[in-house]
């Protein structure tokens, strides 16, 4: 639980979420990733620490640049937790659909 908690708390942020979208086209540099964005490389940086953190982001260093890549593993725990809610509305839905579907029949044969 730890771990998706992590998760969803650095998913909060829009630009954490952002730049997570930038990693899907492949690995960047701290100053690539800044490039989008009207804030210094070390708000960047400080971003980047708290993907990595909840394991979302991996870097690695290539002399004296730090390269990102993203690691999607911990979305999916976070996306089966997502899951199990969207079934439970699902069915709480189905069975307002079968109720207002019955009153509907109801009101039908009372007017006839």
């Amino acid at each position: 639980m730890i771990q998706l908690d992590a998760t969803f708390a650095a998913l909060a942020d829009p630009t954490r979420r952002a730049i997570l979208a930038r990693l899907t086209e492949g690995p960047a540099s701290i100053a690539e990733l800044t490039k989008p964005f009207d804030v210094s490389q070390q708000a960047i940086s400080k971003h980047v620490a708290v993907l990595d953190r909840a394991g979302l982001v991996r870097k690695r260093r290539e002399g004296r640049i730090s390269r990102c890549e993203l690691d999607a593993a911990p979305l999916e725990s976070a996306a089966d937790w997502i899951a199990h809610y969207k079934s439970f509305w699902a069915a709480k839905l189905d069975r307002l659909e079968t109720y207002l579907n019955t009153q509907a029949e109801n009101q039908d044969g009372e007017a006839s």
